[in-house]
């Protein structure tokens, strides 16, 4: 059959696979957020402790993706323990990263101006540096996104959920029926739910950012 009758015979499943799939993305990068920005803020007036987790969370990002989550099995298991766990350390050097940049990049007079207000170091951070450096913070978390959203499909490998088992199931199949559809399918999925992240993040920007700090 063609792609687009495939699409239409097999539309549930490509539908449910694409809502588990932004779902492990979406958990897996709000976990990374908080984690992110919390271990930013802690460091970012530190060059060393900076230096260290920037170094830290790069040196995780370089591991390969099936190397990782093959290390993970042992203690968390086949399925999503494994796929949440491996997805949330690739989104933290993107955010940590910005975080600290973001941070550094507040006009010292800003929070100058802060503490003459009588306001101590953590409501200057969460009312004045943070909002002030949440753009760059939030292009990091964006970056995450789109990193992690493709190596989602890997965690097929751990029998975790999403798209990745649409592709991986079409390409062991190579050569039988629907089996360049099957892979297709799951492609073309992450590329239009990476897209609709994006496009997400860009609104986000725009509601959360305060107008003074708008580019």
């Amino acid at each position: 059959m063609s792609f687009w009758e495939y699409l239409d015979y097999r539309r549930d499943y490509v539908i449910f696979e694409s809502g588990q799939h932004a779902m492990l993305v979406g958990l897996a990068v709000l976990i990374a957020s908080v984690l992110g920005v919390a271990v930013g803020a802690l460091v970012w007036r530190d060059p060393r402790a900076s230096a260290v987790a920037v170094g830290a969370t790069s040196g995780l990002f370089t591991l390969p993706s099936l190397a990782l989550m093959t290390l993970l099995l042992p203690l968390l298991g086949l399925g999503w323990g494994t796929s949440l766990t491996a997805l949330v350390i690739y989104s933290l050097l993107p955010i940590v990263r910005n975080t600290v940049a973001g941070l550094r990049a507040v006009d010292p007079a800003m929070v100058e101006v802060a503490r003459g207000m009588g306001l101590g170091p953590v409501q200057t951070l969460l009312r004045i540096e943070l909002p002030l450096a949440w753009p760059v913070i939030l292009a990091g978390i964006r970056v995450a996104t789109q990193v992690v959203m493709g190596i989602a499909a890997i965690a097929a490998y751990v029998a975790g959920p999403g798209l990745g088992n649409r592709i991986f199931t079409g390409l062991q199949r190579l050569g039988s029926a629907n089996s360049l559809n099957d892979a297709l399918a799951g492609t073309l999925g992450v590329v239009v739910l990476a897209l609709l992240f994006d496009a997400g993040f860009v609104v986000l920007r725009r509601v959360t950012t305060p107008r003074g700090v708008r580019a």
